[in-house]
């Protein structure tokens, strides 16, 4: 079992996210504690009542929510009497057992799993204090609850058997999803999940899905007072409809909480980067000609690589974004040898050493030394072939020491001027 837990200041967001997935089919209300009525028997604003008349008891306290989900393999097959059971036992164990709360089991995923809604304020207007409540009260509960309700193990190799993710979520498509809710589901999920440390980052993973995230002009009102919105995009990357403010979504994932997040982020990648470096080395040294093909293979591991070009199609910057580590990474970030020119050089080894020799004609290989591996990229990425990207009208490319030696200039030897 593998729990995640999430504290917040809407309610009111929280609840509406839970019950639009009750309309749609794809979750239902299985217990409501200390609620006036049976789950089956409670409307939007007998649930949201009975939070909000708590809250009135503490008008200073703003982060007043607790929004949890409890995830198991894959392969267990849980009733909705053993969910309420688990859901109870981890609510007492946690310390909210005497707390209002309400049990959704949803059905969005391909593992089982529930999400809980509470709050921490009590009927005596105090605050339950959360401080390191996942590393301590949660995980002892964790382990407990697995053993008693023989659970699969969240731990050691188990552990990693494990691939759950708290939601699943779908491109939104204009026109055919209500944008507001669409956007607000994949912001949800995105900023909490992945590790980006950046705009650029955080909207290379939003864009899988057809989202993004836009300050405005650098010298607009919208821009100086650190505004963002959150847009639709098209097929081309052009944003419709009409955008939604950060704050008016669900979680208020404006840029103050980004910025945290970005400095937060930014330390948590650090231990990732020598996994995304093998992939990528590891899909290289398959004999890969072209970027299509990079893109390909690294997307059968989880990586897609998005490569960036200007307006006359050169390319000039690279992001892997990782769907399984849920990370991001410009390719200088991993190092000097996994930028797109670097990339690009490297993949065009093989297609030197794959040339036929002809006559008045030198093919000229150069190798980095190490052995380069496979990796992936993910779907929806179409690129064009390499070598449009690599040589232009001046034919050189110095952007990195391989394309240096590659593609050098040679010197012309001056004749000396006989006397």
């Amino acid at each position: 079992m593998v729990a995640k837990i999430i504290s917040g200041k809407n309610m009111r967001g929280a609840l509406n996210y839970n019950e639009q997935k009750v309309q749609e089919g794809k979750a239902e209300c299985i217990q409501a504690n200390l609620f006036k009525g049976e789950a089956s028997e409670l409307g939007f604003n007998d649930k949201l009542d009975r939070f909000q008349d708590l809250h009135q008891h503490n008008t200073r306290t703003k982060t007043n929510t607790l929004h949890i989900s409890l995830n198991f393999d894959p392969g267990e097959k849980l009733d909705v009497d053993t969910l309420n059971g688990i859901a109870r036992a981890y609510m007492d164990r946690i310390g909210f057992g005497n707390q209002p709360y309400l049990v959704y089991q949803h059905h969005d995923a391909a593992h089982p799993h529930v999400h809980i809604l509470t709050t921490l304020i009590q009927e005596n207007g105090k605050r339950i204090p959360i401080h390191y409540l996942g590393k301590n009260q949660s995980e002892t509960a964790r382990k407990a609850i697995e053993k008693e309700f023989q659970l699969v193990e969240a731990s050691g190799k188990t552990k990693r058997s494990l691939d759950v993710r708290p939601v699943d979520i779908e491109k939104v498509i204009y026109g055919k999803s209500e944008s507001r809710r669409g956007i607000s589901n994949v912001v949800s999920v995105v900023t909490r999940s992945y590790r980006y440390s950046s705009i650029p980052e955080l909207n290379a993973v939003l864009g899988l899905y057809n989202v993004r995230a836009e300050r405005g002009k650098e010298h607009s009102k919208m821009f100086e007072r650190k505004g963002l919105l959150y847009s639709i995009i098209d097929g081309r990357g052009n944003c419709v409809g009409i955008p939604v403010k950060a704050s008016a979504l669900y979680g208020k994932p404006t840029l103050a909480f980004l910025e945290k997040q970005f400095k937060l982020n930014d330390v948590l990648k650090q231990p990732l980067k020598n996994g995304i470096r093998e992939t990528i080395d590891n899909a290289i040294a398959l004999g890969v000609t072209d970027k299509n093909g990079l893109m390909k293979v690294l997307s059968e591991k989880g990586i897609v690589a998005l490569f960036r070009s200007n307006a006359e199609g050169r390319i000039y910057g690279l992001t892997f974004v990782d769907t399984r580590r849920q990370v991001v990474f410009n390719g200088s970030d991993l190092g000097k040898s996994y930028s797109a020119s670097s990339i690009l050089s490297r993949i065009a080894t093989h297609t030197d050493s794959a040339k036929p020799f002809r006559p008045g004609f030198t093919t000229r290989t150069v190798s980095s030394g190490k052995p380069h591996a496979p990796s992936q990229s993910p779907p929806g990425t179409s690129p064009s072939g390499i070598l449009k990207g690599i040589v232009t009208a001046d034919d050189v490319d110095r952007s990195s020491p391989e394309a240096a030696l590659r593609l050098g200039k040679k010197r012309r030897k001056r004749r000396r001027r006989s006397l």
